[in-house]
């Protein structure tokens, strides 16, 4: 048996961590007590004696229909069989003493024979823990940690799983709770499944009813930004890139990593969806993160931290784990922490900007800070780097890197003109020009009518779309109109993106063999650009198709791969959910809380 695919989960959490629930009704994700602890269930990356936790008909097959409860992040999963018809409604609800995950069966109709299928596994599927029984739990213990099993009916050990088969009854309700708790504390306090119930749904729909967006995408909108709330790490404010890692760019290839992960590029993108929907306080709790994680001297500036702010994120692989459809290796942490990627200096400077701006009361450092790390760009601004993309071969002059250079002093010019800040207003007004100046000369092919990716280049790069959104060039200038124009006709393949050209190889920019499919962000970075240009026809069709490409419930991965016309990457992927909330604003001409970037 193999997992299902990338777009068969759905997501459940408690904004500590997050599981993965398929349509087959099992868990093959679950990492505790944070998004980045080793996973318990880890089947998703290879087998079910990696790690899961099934609950079905015996009947099996995937699903009839699921869905979310309303705006909430309670899972409800439905199954019509010959017998009958039976729902599993899973949820992690707030979190307390401990982690919990529920799963309610309920009988809807008939009597249908039902089976349950528990792998516990730790560290990533490696370690089979000692199993006993205490009182009516079935406890799962190994190093640091337990996990601790409240079922109504009897499980049967062996084969390192336990097992069971019943019949549920039309009126049935049958709860199962799952407890993390660290293996060297007394026994967890057993939560009430039906009052967690109640108490997730009352939370979610609370959450979901701040939302100041009312146009025509409303529940896409909503859906994203719930997705985005449960990648939270509530602790700290920090968002994770996606829930998992190694679900591959190509299904059976080497472009595996760890996203689980905050990215400070995410930073701006992700303060303005939660600014322009109502949700002052995320928007805080992710800034007051940001900070935290970024204090220092500004040549240690890092493009990712932990959830705690923790900058040693080491790589390493898993060789025991297959991975995904035998996407190998499985990786864990992120090596390109330590990469130097300049565009996370304008990343940083305008979320600061953007913060203050929208009305929220500055940090009392974030001056000293933005001002450090523009003085810091005087003297490295023209140094090459890794790029927005990540490269892990030799640095080059990434016009994407060049802009957002430029963003960060254009922001500290406007600290200065519009807030009252000290600094050399006039030293880095002719800084920001000579930026502009190099970009414009250096990286602008005049034969093409294009920006290119690097000084010098002729490939194009999908991330050069945001030029007219940070306010480098206005989106009527020719230079962009023929850029927009070049990646739509150059880059796209089946009407979506690709964040690069990968040439005859088979190879992208990045060094690495594969083609990765079309990257889901730039594709909504393109229907943007095409509104901003005057097309808001073609921008529209575009963004309904990529509405289509979500799951069932709403989610989207990182990427969408046209050849085998199934979502790839890690799943479900920030970084394309907050372009879909912004571009739906951006669409509907909807006010939210809008930016205040002017074209120079």
């Amino acid at each position: 048996m193999v997992p299902g695919r990338i777009e068969d989960y759905a997501l459940i959490g408690d904004l500590f961590s997050c599981a993965l629930v398929g349509l087959d009704g099992s868990i093959d994700w679950l990492c505790l007590p944070r998004f980045d602890s080793p996973a318990c269930f880890a089947g998703l990356l290879g087998t079910p004696d990696n790690g899961r936790w099934q609950i079905a008909p015996v009947s099996g097959g995937r699903a009839t229909r699921r869905r979310y409860r309303g705006d909430t992040l309670i899972l409800e999963t439905e199954w019509d069989t010959p017998d009958g018809t039976v729902r599993v409604i899973d949820f992690m609800p707030e979190r307390g003493d401990a982690a919990d995950v529920v799963r309610i069966i309920e009988g809807v109709s008939g009597r249908v024979p039902m089976r349950l299928d528990l792998r516990l596994r730790f560290d990533y599927g490696r370690v089979v823990p000692w199993m006993r029984r205490i009182g009516d739990h079935l406890t799962a213990t190994a190093g640091p940690d337990s996990v601790w099993l409240r079922s109504p009916i009897e499980l049967e050990g062996r084969d390192f799983a336990h097992r069971a088969t019943f019949v549920v009854c039309e009126g049935d309700s049958l709860p199962f709770v799952c407890t993390w708790h660290p293996s060297h504390l007394p026994t967890p306090r057993d939560v009430d499944p039906y009052d967690a119930l109640d108490g997730t749904e009352r939370f979610w729909t609370g959450w979901a009813r701040q939302c100041t967006y009312d146009g025509r995408y409303r529940d896409a909108v909503v859906r994203s930004l719930a997705t985005l709330k449960a990648m939270t790490y509530e602790p700290t404010g920090g968002i994770v890139a996606a829930a998992t890692t190694s679900l591959p760019e190509d299904v059976g290839g080497v472009r595996n990593w760890d996203y689980r992960f905050c990215w400070l590029r995410d930073a701006t993108m992700t303060l303005e969806a939660l600014l322009r929907s109502g949700y002052r306080d995320e928007a805080k709790a992710w800034r007051a993160w940001l900070m935290r994680a970024v204090a220092g001297t500004p040549q240690d500036l890092q493009i990712m931290y932990g959830v705690a702010g923790e900058r040693r994120l080491a790589e390493y692989e898993l060789p025991w784990l297959p991975g995904y459809e035998d996407s190998r290796p499985v990786r864990v942490g992120n090596s390109a922490s330590t990469q130097l990627q300049l565009d996370v200096f304008g990343e940083v400077a305008d979320s600061l900007y953007l913060a203050l701006n929208t009305g929220i009361q500055p940090e009392r450092h974030a001056w000293s800070l933005q001002r450090a790390l523009t003085e810091f760009l005087e003297g490295h601004w023209n140094d090459p780097d890794e790029g927005l993309w990540e490269v892990r071969g030799p640095r080059r002059h990434f016009v994407h890197s060049k802009v957002m250079t430029w963003v960060a002093v254009d922001r500290a010019v406007r600290m200065i003109e519009t807030f009252d800040r000290q600094g050399p207003l006039d030293k880095w007004r002719a800084l920001r020009d000579e930026i502009h100046r190099e970009v414009c000369a250096k990286g602008f092919d005049s034969d093409r009518g294009t920006f290119t990716q690097s000084y010098g280049s002729k490939e194009l790069d999908a991330a050069l779309l945001l030029i007219p959104r940070v306010g480098f060039l206005p989106p009527d200038d020719p230079r962009v109109v023929g850029t927009v124009e070049a990646i739509q006709r150059e880059l796209t393949v089946d009407g979506f993106v690709q964040r690069y050209e990968t040439g005859e190889q088979d190879q992208g920019v990045d060094g690495l063999p594969g083609r990765e499919g079309a990257f889901l962000a730039c594709s909504f970075w393109l229907a943007g650009a095409l509104r901003q240009i005057g097309r808001a026809g073609e921008a529209r069709e575009l963004f309904e198709r990529l509405l289509d490409l979500r799951n069932d419930v709403g989610l989207l991965a990182e990427e969408y791969d046209p050849r085998l016309r199934r979502q790839v990457g890690n799943f479900p992927q920030a970084f394309s959910h907050v372009p879909l909330v912004l571009t739906a604003y951006d669409l509907d001409g909807h006010d939210g809380v809008r930016r205040a970037r002017a074209a120079s």
